[in-house]
């Protein structure tokens, strides 16, 4: 295994929001994401979990760092946990890091994933290896992209069938940081 780019030595914040590790207090943020229509769809986390397949999901985003796949943090506003934030590194070995987020129904709207995105973004520059920081949003997501282009990234394209999601091939715009 490659030796993973060591975790940031000061925690990740921009306005509202500080980025941290997942702890196992974050179960019940992952029982309300796992309610959520469309977050169990773009991610491992399984619709509607048991607090035990709760706890696995945190489990295993605790060990993602170690494993060398990527930073995954939970979104904290005014000390609550509102969400989750990563930045995964499958294509590194393309100069590529791919961002992906989701802010909990109840906190969207403030903020939130804008401020959370300028966070990681900053710190995504310093990982050794990341030349380029991409995200992909479903057309239909404004409020998604809406957050992206607030926080400084420009869509370069749609790519067309680009991503499986729900067993669909989703089309997805592309977006770049600056």
């Amino acid at each position: 295994m490659i030796e993973p780019p060591p975790w940031p030595a000061t925690p990740l914040a921009h306005g509202s929001v500080v980025l941290r590790e997942f702890a196992e207090t974050d179960v019940s943020l992952v029982l309300e994401l796992g309610e959520d229509p469309y977050v169990p769809l773009i991610g491992s986390l399984p619709a509607h979990p048991t607090r035990r397949e709760a706890e696995d999901w945190v489990r295993r985003q605790q060990t993602r760092h170690a494993e060398g796949r990527g930073f995954p943090f939970v979104i904290e506003a005014d000390g609550t946990a509102v969400g989750t934030i990563g930045l995964w590194l499958r294509k590194l070995s393309e100069g590529i890091g791919i961002l992906g987020y989701s802010v909990s129904p109840r906190h969207r709207r403030r903020g939130i994933a804008t401020d959370a995105l300028k966070a990681i973004t900053g710190f995504a520059w310093t990982v050794p290896g990341v030349e380029r920081i991409e995200l992909c949003i479903e057309p239909w997501n404004r409020g998604s992209f809406r957050a992206a282009e607030k926080a400084g990234y420009r869509r370069e394209g749609l790519l067309p069938a680009h991503q499986e999601i729900g067993g669909i091939a989703r089309d997805m715009f592309l977006y770049v940081s600056p």
